[in-house]
């Protein structure tokens, strides 16, 4: 029987359903299809769930309250940066923090269980999502961090742990933001995991980082420091979206789709599978 590669796809910032997975979903199954078969199992992590209800909530009590202007435009702040400010756990409440990352660790627990428990792990993030990734698999990669909320959503397997973490595609991402929270700059995760080796020894991996340069929430992130300089394989520039956002910041939402962040993560999805099944 042949090994099943699995796939995590995680969303960004802004309102968001359930399916926001599927365009780049089909589209690399469709190019995984020829070689692969049907073994490569993607999952989303839908987090949005997480905090929709409170967001709704605050939104309801703030509109409540009297006449503003840009009422649309508010809306949005509330939906795009509130998942942000919200997220950061504090010294006293991590709710928000453990809810989200509970939700990862139920996606790729159902990752263990449909691709098997060593299935090499690809992770696809657009734009808070890259933040929530990080942060998450920090976590895995220092298992004192986690949470007992979120480990009662792990089985105990390499995959549930990142121990196959082989393949990581930031988009969009915010991360160099983020770094301003910590010395230097902070410390990245390690990509392919540490323990890869244990359990497909002499696979490769890596992690790309695709930022399109008029996407003013994105940057490259191996300028931070030498420590990023080494786990961040590339940062790719890419042009996404059509004639009405590929010029602007709109262009932020544009990654899922574009042929030249689809067309690499599959080839070295393929690859992968390849390395795995001789």
């Amino acid at each position: 029987m042949a090994q099943k590669v699995a796939v995590a796809i995680v969303h960004g910032i802004g309102t968001q359903g359930p399916d926001f997975y599927k365009p780049i979903a089909e589209a690399i199954e469709g190019r995984c299809q020829e070689v692969c078969g049907g073994d490569i199992v993607i999952e989303p992590v839908y987090w949005a769930q997480a905090m929709q209800e409170k967001e709704d909530a605050l939104w309801e009590r703030l509109a409540g309250h009297g006449p503003m202007d840009f009422v649309k435009t508010r809306r949005l702040m509330i939906d795009f940066v509130a998942d942000a400010m919200a997220y950061q756990p504090t010294t006293h409440d991590r709710k928000a923090y453990d809810d989200i990352h509970a939700e990862f660790a139920a996606a790729l627990r159902r990752l263990s269980e449909a691709a098997g428990p060593t299935a090499p792990l690809c992770i696809i993030a657009h734009s808070l999502g890259t933040v929530i990734t990080s942060n998450f698999i920090y976590d895995l990669q220092h298992p004192q961090k986690i949470s007992d909320k979120v480990q009662a959503y792990m089985a105990d397997t390499p995959l549930d742990r990142g121990e196959t973490l082989t393949l990581l595609y930031t988009m969009g991402s915010p991360l160099a933001l983020w770094s301003l929270r910590f010395r230097d700059f902070g410390q990245p995760i390690v990509v392919p995991a540490p323990l890869l080796g244990q359990h497909h020894p002499g696979l490769r991996g890596e992690w790309v980082n695709y930022y399109d340069r008029d996407d003013v929430v994105a940057f490259p992130l191996r300028e931070l420091n030498a420590a990023y300089a080494e786990a961040v394989a590339a940062d790719r520039e890419v042009n996404v979206g059509g004639l009405l956002t590929s010029w602007n910041p709109m262009a932020h939402m544009e990654y899922w789709t574009d042929r030249n962040i689809v067309q690499p993560i599959s080839e070295a999805i393929i690859a992968v599978w390849q390395a795995v099944n001789g």
